[in-house]
């Protein structure tokens, strides 16, 4: 049923697809080996020092894998499927084995209401294959009615601090714009989940102490540059703004008052796409790709994108490379076309590039 389901999903989506014409085909052709098959939703995936993987699927199960060999762990709190929600990132402590840590975002529902949901951070440890010593490192408050815009990437910094996504929960005139709400933000914790004291809003009356940066829609990618160790991000826009941004402490990246999209339906939303103390894009694509998963290619593995990013594409079903060039984006190449909707992409330790495709898997990128 799930398989047939998400046939009808992705004829719906390709259907109702604007066509990209600022894209091209990749001069340079990839096929790809299975490395953890048979998964619906394979939204996050991390690499243990070993070279082994810890993968999550959205509907709240979480594997070991290795040498191709998928252990199911045991232990994991309890995942609140709904809408986009479910079991999403995980980001294994950079520090592992001696920070024996690995984090994780998930959906919960509200205590009081088991209609609501929202974004959980929590870290844990590994007994074997049973999860242990589980911590709640963050709860997001405003549980909603919606399901979308959970986010959710984990990332850290070159200095151990950790960054993680909350969408804004379908409330774009409410929560993005408000420090004193979560949702439509991007945190930063201490590894243990406590407030670093240089965090832009900790001095504020009522502001939400863990948030670096504000007005963001939905952030489904969550990078650290790997020269300038910079937080990148991109967020889904509605219909066409999906944007990559750089993080800045404290600062505002717009949503809803400046997009470069407009509403599903047609209409607009806003008249403007800049404004005085609001961040502008990176990047931005129009039409919308749906964008899941990036990563930075730094490796002789593929001499056609190193020095470059990877984005998923869960709309047009292809991971998208783009070249960046003098701080800008000059190309746009489509690989992986067709294989299925694109959810998560991380460069493992061994140089390959591996990709999270719903409906299949985790693949390995090998260059013919």
């Amino acid at each position: 049923m799930k398989r047939i389901l998400l046939s009808f999903f992705l004829i719906s989506f390709i259907a109702c697809a604007q066509v990209d014409k600022d894209i091209v085909d990749s001069s340079v052709t990839y096929e790809y080996e299975i490395v953890a098959d048979d998964m619906y939703i394979p939204w996050g995936f991390d690499f243990f020092p070993d070279g082994s993987m810890i993968v999550t699927e959205k509907e709240g199960e979480i594997f070991h894998v290795k040498n191709k060999v998928k252990t199911q762990l045991s232990g994991f709190p309890e995942v609140k499927v709904k809408g986009q929600g479910g079991l999403m990132d995980v980001k294994i402590h950079p520090d592992y084995p001696e920070e024996p840590w690995i984090y994780a975002t998930f959906a919960n529902e509200d205590p009081d209401d088991s209609n609501k949901a929202n974004t959980r951070l929590i870290r844990f440890q590994l007994n074997d294959d049973q999860i242990i010593n589980v911590e709640l490192l963050y709860q997001a408050e405003n549980y909603s009615y919606r399901g979308q815009h959970f986010g959710s990437r984990i990332e850290f910094d070159n200095e151990g601090y950790l960054y993680f996504s909350i969408g804004d929960r379908g409330y774009r005139d409410v929560n993005p714009q408000d420090i004193t709400r979560d949702n439509g933000k991007i945190y930063r914790l201490n590894d243990d989940g406590s407030i670093p004291d240089d965090n832009p809003f900790v001095n504020e009356a009522n502001a939400k102490k863990a948030i670096y940066s504000y007005g963001h829609r939905n952030p489904q990618g969550m990078e650290k540059h790997p020269e300038t160790g910079k937080i990148w991000v991109h967020e889904h826009g509605p219909r066409g703004g999906d944007e990559i941004n750089i993080i800045n402490k404290g600062d505002n990246y717009g949503w809803p008052v400046i997009s470069y999209g407009i509403n599903y339906n047609g209409t607009s939303f806003t008249d403007i796409t800049e404004k005085e103390g609001m961040e502008q894009p990176f990047h931005y694509w129009v039409p919308s790709i749906a964008p899941s998963g990036m990563a930075f290619v730094r490796s002789d593995k593929y001499p056609h994108l190193d020095g470059n990013l990877l984005v998923g594409s869960l709309k047009f079903m292809y991971v998208e490379h783009l070249v960046i060039e003098d701080n800008k984006v000059t190309k746009r190449e489509k690989l992986l076309s067709g294989e299925g909707r694109v959810r998560s992409i991380e460069q493992g330790p061994d140089g390959y590039i591996y990709v999270g495709l719903e409906g299949i898997g985790v693949v390995k990128l090998l260059e013919n």
